[in-house]
């Protein structure tokens, strides 16, 4: 029983979360949103670099799965980007022209995972899933963080009240 309310509440919780496929090969990108559909996960695309950035300031998704070669601002440039405007955000490259110094220095900005095209859809799904509760936990460490700062914060401002 335990685990049938966990899985709801994770069901309910992964319908909330904000998802965007980023790949300037649109067929693809249409068809990855399609089949994650069907799994019940939700997605937005957009198809570039430019459009990406563009996205993120006015929705701000929870993961993005990124394509590393693309025309213009490219899929490492994106990341670079990213990380430093929306440190929270989880991104997954998702790539099939990626070397091992992509790989590299996309660990080093501080991405997620980084998948290899084909990839099986279920491990996608999965990675996602994982990339989103990594910036919840996340979210949430940093908010905890933040009130104990304040509480301390306050004892110091009572103590210096006091004499």
């Amino acid at each position: 029983m335990r685990r049938a309310i966990t899985s709801q509440r994770e069901g309910e919780t992964m319908k909330e979360m904000k998802v965007l496929l980023v790949d300037d090969e649109e067929a693809f990108v249409e068809t990855l949103s399609e089949r994650l559909g069907m799994r019940d996960m939700k997605s937005d695309t957009v198809f570039g670099g430019e459009q990406a950035l563009e996205f993120v300031d006015d929705n701000e998704p929870d993961v993005m799965v990124l394509d590393l070669k693309m025309p213009g601002i490219d899929g490492l440039e994106v990341l670079r980007r990213i990380k430093k405007r929306y440190p929270h955000m989880q991104v997954i490259i998702l790539t099939g022209h990626g070397t091992e110094k992509d790989a590299e220095e996309a660990k080093r900005l501080g991405v997620f995972d980084y998948l290899h095209k084909p990839a099986d859809i279920e491990i996608l799904m999965q990675r996602i899933k994982e990339a989103y509760r990594a910036k919840i936990e996340n979210v949430m460490a940093r908010a905890a963080f933040a009130e104990a700062n304040e509480a301390e914060m306050a004892k110091e401002m009572a103590g210096k009240d006091r004499k």
